[in-house]
């Protein structure tokens, strides 16, 4: 039994049909820098799964459009980025996560900086903060939110109406701020 099919789709260009044993029914997928993917459960045709790609040829291409605006962004990045000193935007983002713990009395463990795609940063059960190098990419004012909502995780380990409400504290109005970064990306 074939495990992976590609074929072409006028208007979307080469799609991916592969055989998942997790999936319960036909899904389609996009990712950056990737084929459209259509998860096909075992019971259900290849054939079937064309037909039914072919009937969201609209809905593949509509987001499409907003993954080639990601990768552009993300090429973008990497450009600004290869101009950056590792050590230079580590130094920003550790110091300046300093002075907001300092200044608000936060706790936490340890700092990594990465190269995430599809975060900002995170905080661990054991207060380890994880910061995308991108951050030194940001207006201040976006950097800080991201810092302080990291920072609110060491006390509030969740997205609770309790974390928001401690998060306005620091930062004024966290949901506008919020948007602003996520349509950025």
């Amino acid at each position: 039994m074939t495990r992976a099919e590609i074929h072409q789709i006028n208007g979307i260009g080469p799609v991916l049909f592969e055989r998942s044993r997790r999936a319960k029914h036909l899904n389609i997928s996009l990712k950056p820098f990737k084929n459209v993917r259509v998860a096909v459960p075992y019971g259900v045709s290849f054939r079937a799964a064309k037909k039914f790609a072919f009937r969201n040829k609209d809905w593949i291409a509509k987001h499409q459009e907003r993954i080639r605006r990601i990768e552009k962004q993300q090429k973008e990045d990497a450009l600004k980025l290869s101009g950056t000193n590792q050590r230079e935007a580590r130094a920003r983002l550790v110091g300046r996560l300093e002075e907001l713990a300092e200044a608000y009395g936060f706790f936490y463990n340890r700092v990594f900086i990465r190269n995430q795609k599809t975060r900002w940063g995170s905080c661990s059960v054991r207060n380890n903060i994880n910061l995308n190098i991108k951050l030194v990419l940001l207006p201040a004012d976006l950097r800080d939110y991201v810092l302080l909502h990291e920072l609110t995780h060491t006390r509030i380990k969740n997205h609770s109406p309790e974390f928001w409400a401690e998060l306005d504290k620091y930062v004024g109005d966290a949901g506008k701020l919020r948007k602003k970064l996520n349509n950025l990306t």
